[in-house]
């Protein structure tokens, strides 16, 4: 996916727990390490907000795009570029 999600890099820099935060912002651990691993599909600008503030930052020190590798995408024939 071309999203990148950070969230481990604001927690070492902070020296915050996965559960710290997610008590913190009110979410649950399990909803928060779907997020941290790339694996939510969606996020909603209240957690996003939260995470900020609680975390001290900008939605693009946790977030941001990637370019998806070309080589990794299949042609129609299912043979690779």
């Amino acid at each position: 996916m071309p999203i990148v999600v950070d969230i481990d890099v604001m927690l070492a820099r902070r020296k915050m727990s996965v559960g710290e935060l997610a008590e913190r912002v009110g979410i649950t651990p399990a909803n928060l390490a779907v997020l941290k691993n790339g694996r939510a599909k969606a996020v909603r600008f209240t957690t996003l907000s939260a995470l900020c503030e609680v975390l001290e930052c900008q939605p693009g020190d946790l977030l941001r795009w990637e370019a998806e590798d070309l080589a990794d995408e299949a042609t129609p024939a299912g043979r690779r570029l």
